[in-house]
């Protein structure tokens, strides 16, 4: 069997294929980033070995389009996280950097951590158009941040009387006072560019809501066993959704635990025997289920006398949300995978 490491780029991909057994480099082909490059590229590795495993570095848009080239023709595919590439390029037997090198680190990677434990890449257009819009969301959602903030500043300098809220520029009716105001003002410059940036933070906010329509709508008939869990709302939902890309591809919640950095690491020496904090993963998927642990610990009773035990037994408030977001992680492999139709609260907080 081989193993084929990929090294994606914007306009290019360069392949290594290296022995699984010995990690001994047989082959490299460099192609251009097109459907038709990449079916030469699929040739190639076809003619090399029959059992073979593609070891993708894992780089969102980079690669996510030669991802689903492979997986859609019927190749096995694994991810590898890119937080790898730079101790197994300085620990390698060639010295320097190219495409070529990368790609070869790549394979040696997932032959050192072992293919079996590396999550292996999801085909889910469903999943796939969630994360599309959440993306788009999200980023509409940082530029009407960047408007409010511009704004805040043009009124303080214009001394408005309107006393806008903490986080209400996104209301229609502070909106709507503010624009009353800025059109009896003299109409100069600081004045113009406030009203533009009070229509933008308008537009932008009517283009958000439909988004989280249509998110909502979207996981209702993808998940809808996701909105039951306590505290996990539509974006919270398609947040796990997208970020996990097919959970199916975990094995076991230990490992989309892990993929989360959520699972203690080990850190024990001797007589000491410990776990430290994992600031590795996705930290999207991360944050999606800190989300979630905060919110159940707020409106579910069952959650918050969990961490209040948790407490209780000598952990700060921090260390018991750790905890609590391990347990969630198991829910939400359980709900994703296994057995989606069963009730949100099957699986009890111990």
């Amino acid at each position: 069997m081989i193993v084929i490491g990929s090294d994606p780029h914007k306009r290019n991909h360069c392949f290594a294929a290296v022995e699984a057994v010995t990690g001994e480099l047989r082959s490299s082909e460099a192609v251009a980033a097109s459907t038709a490059a990449l079916e030469r590229a699929l040739g190639w590795a076809r003619g090399l070995d029959g059992e073979r495993v593609w070891a993708i570095e894992d780089c969102r848009h980079v690669s996510g389009s030669l991802e689903r080239f492979l997986v859609a023709r019927g190749e096995r595919v694994v991810r590898v996280p890119p937080r790898w590439m730079a101790g197994a390029r300085r620990g390698g037997r060639e010295r320097g950097k190219s495409d070529p090198i990368d790609a070869t680190a790549v394979a040696r990677a997932a032959i050192r951590e072992g293919i079996e434990t590396l999550p292996a890449a999801f085909l889910d257009e469903h999943a796939l158009e969630i994360r599309l819009l959440l993306d788009h969301h999200d980023d509409l959602v940082k530029a009407r941040t960047a408007d409010q903030n511009r704004l805040r500043w043009h009124l303080h300098d214009l001394e408005c009387p309107v006393d806008v809220p903490a986080a209400a520029l996104d209301r229609a009716v502070w909106l709507e006072r503010l624009a009353r105001w800025l059109a009896r003002q003299p109409q100069n410059a600081r004045v113009r560019i406030a009203r533009r940036l009070v229509a933008a933070i308008r537009a932008r906010t009517r283009e958000i809501r439909q988004l989280q329509h249509e998110l909502n709508s979207l996981v209702n008939d993808y998940r809808p066993e996701l909105l039951d869990l306590p505290g996990c709302g539509p974006l919270t939902a398609a947040k796990l959704i997208a970020e996990a890309a097919g959970a199916q591809r975990f094995k076991t919640d230990a490992q989309f635990a892990r993929a989360a950095g959520v699972a203690p690491i080990p850190a024990s020496s001797g007589r000491s025997d410990r776990h430290r904090l994992d600031r590795g993963g996705n930290r999207q998927l991360n944050c999606a289920l800190h989300r979630l642990a905060v919110n159940a610990g707020r409106h579910d009773p069952n959650t918050a006398a969990y961490l209040a035990r948790k407490q209780a037994e000598g952990k700060t408030r921090t260390e018991a949300l750790r905890c609590l977001k391990r347990h969630l992680a198991r829910r939400v492999h359980h709900t994703l995978t296994v057995n989606a139709n069963a009730p949100a609260n099957a699986l009890a907080l111990t």
